[in-house]
């Protein structure tokens, strides 16, 4: 059975570790975690913690109206590929939409640029490097 709620900041910790800072000397915690407005999601399998997202409500210049950034989304890699990403971009889509938020936006890994299109976002602006990690370019959704 497939569940997503929320969690904890807490909870993104050891995915975030294992899956985005792997081999890298970066905290797993992210400015922004314990801000109430923060909403952290997690979809569960049979009760597992297998794939996380953060919403942070950050304005990015780039854009007008009420917005949020979805960071430190990442899936355990054995559950890689079964749909899990795409159903909580679905899952953060409503949620926004729900309080009237007018874009969700990111700055999304080259690796994951067609994971992004897929759901809907565009890129906006070049690719840009973010130290240790690599290539990233700002994405986005519209959400209304």
């Amino acid at each position: 059975m497939i569940e997503i709620r929320k969690i904890s900041p807490q909870d993104t910790y050891e995915i975030r570790k294992v899956e985005l800072r792997r081999n890298i000397d970066l905290s797993s915690k992210f400015t922004g975690d314990f801000e109430n407005s923060t909403i952290h999601l997690g979809l569960f399998t049979d009760d597992k913690l297998v794939s996380i997202l953060s919403l942070v409500k950050v304005n990015n210049n780039e854009f007008t109206g009420s917005q949020y950034q979805l960071r430190g989304m990442a899936t355990l890699s054995n559950y890689q590929g079964k749909g899990f990403g795409k159903d909580l971009v679905s899952k953060t889509v409503e949620i926004l939409k729900g309080n009237n938020i007018d874009i969700v936006w990111c700055n999304a890994r080259v690796i994951a640029l067609d994971f992004y299109i897929k759901q809907g976002f565009n890129i906006i602006g070049k690719e840009f490097d973010i130290p240790q990690i690599g290539g990233h370019y700002v994405m986005f959704k519209y959400l209304k």
